[in-house]
């Protein structure tokens, strides 16, 4: 599973170049990412923005096995990766984003 810090008002998940952090104090969520050694701008919205927060799976083309991928979505239709992790360890993490955002299971 991905590493999790939760507090009853924030949530910060880390995962490889990524970190979303999600403020209830503020309303806000941030998407933060490098590449190689470069920090991306972050990507900051509204909590309420968040439409939905799911388990994707895909076959890689290259070697045939599954990946599991986090995925937060928006309401302007936009699609977030958060996560690339086996299947439990997906579940697990969008389980416990889905409780702290106050999405239904």
């Amino acid at each position: 599973m991905a590493n999790i810090e939760n507090t009853s008002r924030k949530l910060v998940l880390k995962e490889g170049s990524t970190t979303l952090t999600l403020d209830k104090d503020s309303g806000t969520a941030a998407l933060q990412r490098k590449v190689l050694l470069w920090s991306k701008k972050p990507v900051e919205f509204a909590l309420a923005d968040i439409d939905d927060i799911a388990v994707k799976s895909n076959k890689d083309g290259a070697s045939g096995a599954m990946l599991y991928h986090s995925v937060l979505h928006r309401r302007s239709g936009e699609t977030l990766v958060l996560t690339t992790e086996e299947a439990k360890d997906a579940e697990a993490t969008v389980k416990e984003l889905r409780g702290f955002v106050g999405l239904q299971a």
